[in-house]
């Protein structure tokens, strides 16, 4: 059994030690330097002001209150229009997939994002990256677009494909809380 929590800055070691190897070794995220525990204690705070950010928990069973996965909200773009829009990320610990973890708090983080009054997400992947791809479509995403040979990481170009879903209905918003 798992449970998905809202974070906190003591989260700060845990996720920066799930974050690391994605990292160093795999161009899924474009960063070239890991973040350290009080760097993440910090984007933590910044994103749980306005956003969100979740960690889920492995059970007693297999460590008891362990963080094994992540998962966060964060502005699309600083322009006023798009403030009812959010980009979101999760991950997870090395080897831990197709378990159910990242739809558990993908919709978790779902759930809080509508109300907090968001209506759009928006999902960024290097490609390829099937294990993403998937779960995105799974949770209602629809692609909107490719961004082609836009990072250099490890020696090579990467495309990142970009994916949307609504959150919420079509009328209009009100301010995000």
């Amino acid at each position: 059994m798992t449970a998905v929590r809202n974070a906190g800055p003591d989260d700060g070691a845990a996720c920066a030690a799930i974050y690391r190897p994605y990292v160093t070794d795999t161009v899924i995220t474009f960063e070239d330097e890991p973040p350290t525990a009080a760097d993440m204690a910090r984007r933590i705070v910044a994103a749980q002001e306005r956003h969100a950010w979740l960690v889920l928990e492995d059970d007693a069973a297999r460590g008891g209150g362990r963080v094994v996965g992540y998962a966060y909200a964060a502005p699309v773009k600083e322009r006023a229009a798009y403030r009812w829009a959010c980009e979101v990320s999760v991950y997870l610990e090395q080897g831990r997939r197709r378990g159910g973890a990242g739809r558990a708090l993908y919709t978790a983080l779902f759930d809080r994002l509508a109300a907090r009054g968001y209506r759009r997400l928006v999902a960024g992947m290097t490609l390829p990256n099937p294990a993403s791809e998937g779960l995105h479509r799974a949770m209602g995403f629809e692609p909107i677009g490719v961004q082609r040979r836009i990072g250099w990481k490890h020696g090579g170009w990467h495309d990142v494909a970009w994916v949307q879903r609504p959150l919420g209905d079509d009328g209009p918003p009100t301010e995000p809380r």
